[in-house]
């Protein structure tokens, strides 16, 4: 069993993305954007995500719609759909992610954007 306090992991947590646990079908990661910051438009083609929000205001734009976002809101996000999560707050941006199936190797830690984009590149390391 894994078990985890999942607001107060994601609440601690100062990196834009740390992968907390991976199995066959599913992957689970908290996310933290600092103010002003963004997710970055992506496109996950054959991965469902669920994301949960923790605290923190900020924007959901997916698949051409724009909503605000705050703590306990929940968004899904089909699989092939653009999307891209934008912190409008003073604040940091918290969540919590499931990927179906996961999306990064088990253990990725990306202390930052700039970390994740270059990792996700090709040119980085996790």
């Amino acid at each position: 069993m894994h078990h985890f306090a999942i607001a107060t992991v994601a609440e601690e947590s100062t990196d834009f993305r740390r992968v907390l646990w991976t199995g066959e079908k599913v992957q689970v990661v908290t996310m933290t954007i600092p103010p002003g910051g963004e997710i970055g438009e992506e496109v996950h083609e054959d991965t469902d995500q669920i994301l949960t929000f923790v605290s923190g205001i900020g924007e959901a734009r997916v698949g051409g719609e724009v909503r605000p976002v705050k703590a306990g809101d929940l968004v899904a996000v089909p699989a092939g759909t653009p999307h891209n999560f934008v912190n409008t707050g003073a604040a940091p941006l918290v969540l919590h992610t499931a990927y179906g199936p996961p999306e990064h190797a088990d253990g990725t830690v990306h202390k930052t954007k700039e970390e994740a984009d270059l990792a996700e590149s090709g040119e980085g390391s996790r």
